[in-house]
Parts: C-alpha cells; sequence; structure tokens
C-alpha cells in the first residue's frame, strides 16, 4: 500500500527544532520524515521517492537521482552553492533562508561599528598591563553609514543606525529608500554611496555582477578616513586590493566576517595586516538559530503540501 504522505528528507545535524515545529503545525502527520546527518550519504531509494529537502547543500550527481524532488529549502540565505551545481534540476524550487539572520547579524554589525570607534580593546588590552590610559572615543552620531545590498538585514541596520542618530544610505538594485535610510540609490549609482560613506556595509549577494565588486579602483573612491565592512561574501572583495589599499592608506581600515576560503587559510595577509580586523564568519550565528530557520521552513511547507507560492524563492536568474 502506497503511503499517501509527501516523503521529506531533514538533512541536517540539528533534526529536533525542525520536527517539533512540524509537530506544533500540525503537519507531522502529514509528511513521511527521513532524516541525515550532514556527513550521511543519501540512500539511492530515500532519493527516488523524496518530494522535498532541507540541506545545506548537496554534492554534484545528487539530485538528479531525486526525479520526483520538486523544492530544496535551504538553511542557508546565500544560495551560490546550490546555483553552482553542474545539475540542480530545472524543476526543482529553491527556497532560501533570507531574512532569517536579521537579529544576530544586525547586532554584530553594531557591534563592528562600536569596535571600531570605542577603545574598549585597548582598554582591555592596556588592563593586562594594569595600565591607564584614558582615551576619547569616536562618536558614531553624525558618521554616514553606506549600505550596498539593502535588503532583509540591510532594513534593519538602517532603522538600528538611524536610532544611533547616524546618516545611512544605501544602493540596491531596484532602487528607493526604505525606513531608516535618508536616500536610496539605484545599482547604476553605487560609487555615490561608496564615495560619502565613513562606514561601507557589504550585504550583497555572491553573483556574476558582484564578484570581485571591491576592487582598487572603487576602493580608491572611498574617503580615507573610512572603513570597510563585508558581512556580505567574501568573493565581494579583491583580497590583494583590499591588502594594498590598508597599507598604503586609501582607506582606514576594514572588519571582514566573510571569506571566499573559510576557515581563512593561516598562511592568508589578511591575518597580519594592520588595520584589517579577521572574524570568524559569526555575522548570522544564533543560539536559537535553528528554531529561526524551522519558522520559515515549517510555513514553507504548509505551502508546499497546499500547492501554494512558497516563501524566499530564489530566483536562479539574479542568483539570489
Amino acid at each position: 500500500m502506497t503511503s499517501s504522505k509527501a516523503p521529506i528528507l531533514l538533512w541536517t545535524n540539528e533534526v529536533e527544532p525542525y520536527r517539533e515545529a512540524m509537530a506544533q503545525a500540525g503537519l507531522l502527520e502529514r509528511v513521511e520524515v527521513h532524516t541525515l546527518k550532514m556527513s550521511e550519504a543519501a540512500p539511492p531509494e530515500l532519493l527516488a521517492r523524496c518530494e522535498a529537502m532541507l540541506a545545506w547543500r548537496a554534492a554534484p550527481g545528487v539530485l538528479p537521482r531525486a526525479p520526483r524532488l520538486r523544492w530544496i529549502q535551504s538553511l542557508t540565505g546565500g544560495v551560490e552553492a546550490w546555483l553552482a551545481l553542474p545539475d540542480l534540476p530545472e524543476g526543482v524550487t529553491l527556497t532560501c533562508a533570507r531574512g532569517t539572520h536579521r537579529i544576530q547579524m544586525t547586532e554584530n554589525i553594531l557591534g563592528a561599528l562600536f569596535y571600531l570607534t570605542k577603545p574598549y580593546m585597548a582598554a582591555a588590552l592596556d588592563q593586562r598591563e594594569r595600565r591607564w590610559t584614558r582615551k576619547i572615543s569616536e562618536t558614531l552620531a553624525g558618521k554616514t553609514l553606506g549600505i550596498l545590498g539593502v535588503g532583509a538585514i540591510g532594513r534593519v541596520v538602517a532603522e538600528k543606525a538611524t536610532a544611533l542618530e547616524m546618516r545611512v544610505i544605501g544602493a540596491r538594485r531596484t532602487g528607493g529608500s526604505v525606513p531608516g535610510m535618508e536616500r536610496g540609490y539605484s545599482a547604476a549609482e553605487t560609487d555615490q554611496v561608496v564615495a560619502a560613506s565613513d562606514f561601507l556595509l557589504l550585504l550583497l549577494p555572491a553573483t556574476a555582477e558582484t564578484r570581485g565588486f571591491m576592487n582598487a579602483a572603487r576602493l580608491r573612491r572611498m574617503k580615507p578616513s573610512a572603513y570597510l565592512l563585508n558581512f556580505g561574501r567574501g568573493e565581494l572583495v579583491v583580497d590583494q586590493d583590499l591588502i594594498d589599499a590598508v597599507k598604503a592608506g586609501t582607506i582606514a581600515g576594514a572588519v571582514l566576517d566573510v571569506f571566499t576560503t573559510e576557515p581563512l587559510p593561516v598562511e592568508h595577509p589578511f591575518w597580519g595586516t594592520p588595520g584589517i580586523t579577521v572574524l570568524p564568519h559569526i555575522g548570522g550565528l544564533h543560539p536559537e538559530r535553528d528554531r529561526i530557520v524551522a519558522k520559515l521552513f515549517v510555513e514553507n511547507l504548509r505551502r508546499f503540501l497546499e500547492g501554494r507560492e512558497l516563501l524566499e524563492t530564489v530566483d536562479r536568474a539574479l542568483g539570489y
């Protein structure tokens, strides 16, 4: 006897938050749940029946063996690894976890701004030496924060930075402003944001158009006193161009949370370049991250079972 329940695969190490969310939503009895650790390979018989999948990523050759697969829910906001698959089936809907990082990412970005302007690190180092050194901190109020890629996270950053009395401007593909932003620029006007910013925040996705976006020419358009903050994707920055710009005083420095290769190799010059702060990709981490993503997953699962449009669908042509 064939089951009427939709077979779904939870391909993640943290399964319980998703099971609990499905149970609370009354959906658990409507699906046939299979689970795998990220390190485990999917059995052929499971792939042959699977209709929906929650996963970080899949290796080449896996998805074509799932002929009934109709929906993939990515556990991350960035989907370049999925889109880079040479055999990602055309008929499969890919949804991402866009918007689930808005609280923790925003707080970490604000933390970076405070780190750059307040002498707490210097005071902590002085404390080791029992040394009393008074310093005057720079203010954020009155400074201009430029955001490149004003999506779900950028909107929250804009509102909270405005509450700190910062001037916020930004550029996005569709142009126009959002609440908390003084002015919004189109993608074609991005260089105006680059030139006007005291702190330039990168929240762009990695696409063919944005890879290598912050190169030597664009770094030269920044103020010598300005800082670059990259919480988007490592591929947005030309590493050597940034190192050269910081060393030459073209810009004041940078805080980087994302890198083209992660973990960042021990021999990479970012580690030892004064003025560049390396963060180990902490921007989106949250102690309850899976429970946050589970809320989106469950809403999409309900829609999937009812044949309705899914949330946070990825536009393959745009790359996000």
